[in-house]
Order: structure tokens, then C-alpha cells, then sequence
């Protein structure tokens, strides 16, 4: 089963000085607005939000160089809400997750069982109680597995992933999204 969920970012561009002398500048004297060209891309960005839900970015965290001394700088992100898709396959299933002409990025992946009520027909409650159920790696294998490629199939299986809890029915969630090849 696969559906489509909430968008993620994708980080198209991120900037940190100043271009424009209007832009953040209440209060500030005309001096530390006067130098427009002062500008560096700051790649740091995307790789923290995209894929992301939502992000919130305190340009005290980073220690980049100053591009121009005594000018009052910000920063500039331009984003777009791309669609994330979610999949869930049941222990010993097959996920397929496919993007066309696109490439897969993973968002995020479980094997385990965080949810009582996802493939539990037919199961005893014993097997499905544990909510509370995490195989370590998974994302890094399915992302091993799936990045970069149009389409490809996961097998939910703890000899791929390890058995995180015992006597335990299981499931795979991944959550992905489609980005354009470069």
C-alpha cells in the first residue's frame, strides 16, 4: 500500500548577506546597508531541511566566514513543497516504490510496528501490542537500496533488517520523495 502524504522541502537556493538595501534594515544606519553585493551561498541549509516537513534555521548555529565586514547581513532561502510518498508493506512483502523520470530520495523508514491497527487482519493481539518497535538500520538500507534510482522493491524481512522485537508481526514504512535527476 502506498499513498501520497504532506509535501517536504527541497531547497532550491540559500544565501547569507545582502543584496538589497530595503530588506531588514529598519534601524540599522545607512552604513551597514550600503554594500549590496555581499553574498555567499550557504549549502548547509539543504542539506538540514530538505526533506523535511518543516525547518526552522538560527543563523547563530553556523560559523561561516563574513563575506563583507560592517555590513548588516540575512539570510535567503528559496524552497518548494515537493510531494512525499508513504508505503507500508507487511513482514515478508515487497515495497515498490517508483518515481518515473525521477529519483528516489528516502525521507524515512521503519521496520518494526509503531501503529496496532496497520497490517493486523487476521493476527493475534499478542503480535500486534508492541508499538514501541524500531529496527535500527532501516533507513540506512533502504536508502542504500533505493537513493538515486527510479524505481525499486524492498523485501520486509528481519534478514535484512534485523528482528527488533521477537514474536512481533512487523511491517515496513518508508516514507519517500521524487527529485528531478540532475
Amino acid at each position: 500500500m502506498s499513498g501520497l502524504v504532506d509535501g517536504v522541502i527541497n531547497v532550491q537556493s540559500a544565501t547569507y548577506g545582502r543584496k538589497d538595501k530595503e530588506l531588514c534594515s529598519i534601524g540599522r544606519p545607512p552604513t551597514e546597508l550600503a554594500n549590496t553585493n555581499c553574498l555567499q551561498a550557504v549549502p548547509l541549509i539543504s542539506q538540514i531541511c530538505n526533506g523535511r516537513r518543516e525547518c526552522e534555521i538560527n543563523p547563530h548555529t553556523f560559523s561561516l566566514p563574513d563575506p563583507c565586514y560592517g555590513t548588516y547581513k540575512y539570510f535567503t532561502t528559496t524552497y518548494e513543497c515537493i510531494p512525499a510518498w508513504t508505503s507500508l508493506t507487511c513482514e515478508a512483502g515487497y515495497s515498490k516504490l517508483n518515481c518515473g523520470n525521477y529519483v528516489i530520495q528516502i525521507n524515512t523508514a521503519n521496520y518494526g510496528r509503531t501503529d496496532s491497527t496497520i497490517c493486523s487482519a487476521g493476527r493475534p493481539s499478542g503480535q500486534i501490542t508492541n508499538t514501541n518497535c524500531f529496527a535500527p538500520k532501516t533507513f540506512t538500507e533502504v536508502s542504500k537500496q533505493c537513493n538515486g534510482k527510479h524505481s525499486c522493491y524492498v523485501h520486509a524481512s528481519h534478514t535484512i533488517f534485523s528482528d527488533p522485537c521477537f514474536g512481533t508481526y512487523k511491517y515496513l514504512e518508508i516514507s519517500y520523495f521524487c527529485l528531478p535527476v540532475h
